[in-house]
This record gives C-alpha cells, structure tokens and sequence, in this order.
C-alpha cells in the first residue's frame, strides 16, 4: 500500500516535467510546421495575386482563391482542425511526419499548435490591416458621411435579417430560434475585404469609400449586438438584456471616445516621436498604441479590429501620419496575405456537392439566403442622402461580403447545437459566395462610374 501510495506520489509530482520534456521536443518540429506552413501561403498568395493582377481582377481575389485551392476543399496544404480535420488529412504535416518519424499523437500535437500560431498570426494580419485602413480613410470625410454611414449600416442590417427570417420561416417553415440565427447571419458585411479591395481601386478616400468603410464598422458594431443577442436566444431562449445594454455602451463610447480623444493622443504621439533616436522611432510607438487599441476593444468585448480601425483613424490626423503610412506597407504586406489565405483556406466547397444527399436541402435554402443576402445590402446604396451623382450600386456591392464574420455566425451556431446540417451548410455556401462575388463586381461597379465620369470632366 505504502509502496503504490509512494509511486502515485512520484507519478504527480514528475508529471509537469515530461510534459514540458515533450512540449520540448517537439517545439523544433512544430517551428518547422509553421515555417513550412508560411511559405506555402506566401507563395500561393504572391502567385494568385498576380494572376488576379493580369487577368484585371483585385488582387485580393487572386489571395482569396489561392487560400481555397491550398486549402480544405483542394489541396489540403493549409488546414486546421476546425470541422473534425486531423493531422493525418494534412500535406504538409505528412512530409514533417515523414522527415522526423513522428508517432500518431505527437503528429496531432504538432499540428494543432502550429495551426494555432498561423491563426494567431492571421489575426495579426488582419488587425494590422485595419489599421492600415484607418491611416488611410480620412476622418474629416468619414465625418461628413457619418449620418449616410449610420444609414447604410441600419439598412444593410434590418433588410437582410428581417426578410431572412421571415422567409426561412414561411417558406422553408424553419423554427424560429434557428430562422433569427440564419437571418443575423446575413447581416454581416466583411470589412477586411472591401477596404482592401477599396484601398486597390484607389477609392478608399471617396465619397463612396468613406460611406462603405464607416458603415462596415458600425454594421460590425451591430453585428456584434445581434450575435450576442442570438447566441443568448440559442442558449437559454430568452435575451440577456443587461448583456445588450452593455455592449450598445460600451460599443458607443469606446469608438466616439476614441475619435474625440484623438487629438490630445496626436500631440503626445508626435512629442515622443521627436525625442526618439532610434530605428522604428515612429513605427513602433504606432504599434504599440495600435496593439493596445485592439486589446481594449477585446477586452470590453467588443471586436480586435475594431480597435485597430479606430487607432489608424486618430494616428490619421498626425504629422506623422505620411511616413508612418509608408512605413506600415512592407509590414502588411507580410502578415495581411496570411489572413486572406487561411479566409480561402477554410472555406469547404464541398458543401456545394449535390450528390450528397445531406447537402440538397440545403442548396436550395442556400439560394434563397444568397438572394437575399445580395439584394439586402444592394438596398443599402439607395439608402443615402443628400450627396448628389453617389454610386449607389458601388455602395451595395461594397457592403455584400460576409467574409469571416459570416463564418463566425455558422461557427458558433454548429457548435451551440441551434443549426441543422442543412441549414449550417447553406450559411456557409452564402458566405463563400458573397465573399468571392462582391470583389470583381466592386471593380465593375466602381469602372463603370469612371466611365461615366470621363466625358463630363473633359467637357469642363
């Protein structure tokens, strides 16, 4: 008894230690994985891009595509193991397998942790752009737009969810609580990719572009409120009403605090900058004021981005402001690729498979949420006021994609247990559609404005 009471002792007490000696020693293999792991995003990212490029498309669409062709639904180079994946479905981990005689479960190991740090560092990437898109939006002129933004915003959320709700339920005669879920799902409009296909076209300082960009934030700030409410609903049936009211303000005074105390910070940050004398003395004070932006709006669960947005939005007005832009580009230019790639590369289409049987049902309700999900925010352009000769239709294009917020809707509405098969694969199947199709015609949308506008400006 003493003898076993002894070795259960010194079993305890030496756990910790081979467990550090085996996260140990797979750190070597796992630092390989990811850099493995990079230069196979970054080398499908460069060459979608300039497909994409050649073939007059945004180049961020070529990155989008390229995610989905490494990704799940092609090449199985970049995965994760969201969706029942394992290690063994993945490429790239066989050849680490292959060259470092890995056992089965060290495999795992090594495969969830590097998927962990490349969606650590897709998060940066898209922080990092935000704040990028920040420095570039010009905040007098989102001033100016902020009523039509607002607008925008409310309309390109009540549209879709209302019709999307009603329609499930009279049509497809899905319950209510699974109906509401599908129907907040389509009020979310991906800000990462219209901004960056915005900031391509050269029209992010536009009338059009400061609408779309100002809307996409307040519509993430709702979006936020709905998947609160939702999720709630999902969980007890019944609205968390303190929740609500907290995130309405705390939502409110974290981006107009940010905003008004924008020019104290512009004075303090260009006071530092001066007395810096070394390397990254602009850079990195910018970083870190954008990294603790991000991290408040985190923290008050709100969205990470959205601090982020809100940080290149007062560093904006800066003197500084010029030369940090330029500074900031070789940065995202590294990190944001990783964010749009792994987008693609999560993306299943074979949801879109009609041979399986599971997927029918949803196909056909998928139609319906993409006709919605469309037409709702097209609704958005004609929602603005008072700006003679706007293009609408750039506006409505612009608010289409649901990108990775829609993806988070589907995500916690599987897990939560609240969506069906059929209907989870048809809110996937919106997203990816919406995601994809709104870039080119963003590009078309905004040409044909050009176009139009040629002839009067060489008339005057």
């Amino acid at each position: 008894m003493f003898l076993n009471d002894t070795l259960t002792l010194w079993s305890a007490a030496s756990a910790p230690p081979l467990l550090a000696t085996v996260a140990a020693e797979y750190s070597p293999i796992i630092l390989s994985g990811v850099l493995l792991t990079l230069v196979t995003i970054f080398i499908s990212s460069k060459i979608g891009s300039e497909v994409a490029k050649r073939l007059d498309f945004p180049p961020v669409l070529g990155e989008l595509v390229a995610g989905v062709i490494v990704g799940v639904s092609a090449l199985h180079l970049v995965i994760f193991p969201e969706g029942g994946l394992a290690a063994a479905d993945s490429l790239l981990m066989t050849v680490l397998q292959a060259l470092n005689h890995l056992s089965p479960e060290g495999l795992e190991t090594v495969f969830e942790s590097q998927s962990e740090v490349i969606s650590v560092l897709a998060e940066l990437g898209v922080i990092i752009l935000l704040f990028e898109i920040g420095l570039e939006s010009d905040l007098r002129q989102l001033k100016e737009v902020g009523i039509q933004a607002v607008v925008v915003a409310c309309v390109g959320v009540a549209a879709p969810f209302a019709a999307g709700t009603a329609g499930l339920m009279i049509v497809f005669h899905v319950a209510a609580i699974p109906a509401i879920f599908a129907g907040a799902a389509l009020t979310a409009t991906s800000i990462g990719i219209t901004s960056k296909v915005l900031s391509e076209l050269g029209q992010l300082k536009s009338k059009e572009g400061q609408i779309i960009v100002g809307a996409a934030v307040i519509d993430d700030v709702l979006g936020i409120i709905v998947l609160a409410v939702v999720a709630s609903l999902a969980k007890t049936g019944e609205i968390d009403v303190t929740n609500l009211i907290y995130l309405i303000v705390s939502a409110t005074v974290f981006l107009i605090g940010s905003i008004l105390l924008g020019g104290f910070f512009n004075q303090a940050f260009t006071s530092i900058v001066k007395k810096l004398e070394t390397r990254g003395n602009i850079i990195i004070p910018a970083f870190i004021f954008a990294f603790f932006m991000a991290f408040l709006g985190n923290a008050i669960h709100l969205e990470a981005i959205l601090g982020a947005f809100a940080a290149g939005l007062v560093l904006d007005e800066s003197d500084a402001r010029e030369e940090l832009d330029e500074l900031i580009k070789p940065i995202a230019d590294l990190l944001v690729p990783i964010f749009f790639v792994t987008v693609g590369a999560r993306a299943d289409l074979g949801v879109l498979n009609p041979t399986v049987p599971e997927n029918r049902a949803g196909l056909l309700i998928a139609v319906f949420l993409v006709v919605v999900a469309v037409i709702g925010k097209l609704m958005t352009g004609w929602a603005v006021f008072g700006i003679p000769g706007v293009n609408r239709w750039a506006i409505g294009v612009g608010m289409i994609p649901r990108g990775e917020v829609g993806l988070v809707f589907a995500g916690i509405g599987a897990a939560s247990g609240i969506l069906d098969k059929p209907l989870q694969v048809s809110i996937i199947i919106m997203v990816i559609l919406t995601t994809f199709v709104a870039p080119p015609f963003l590009r078309v949308a905004f040409g044909e404005a050009v176009e139009t506008a040629t002839p009067v400006d060489s008339e005057l």
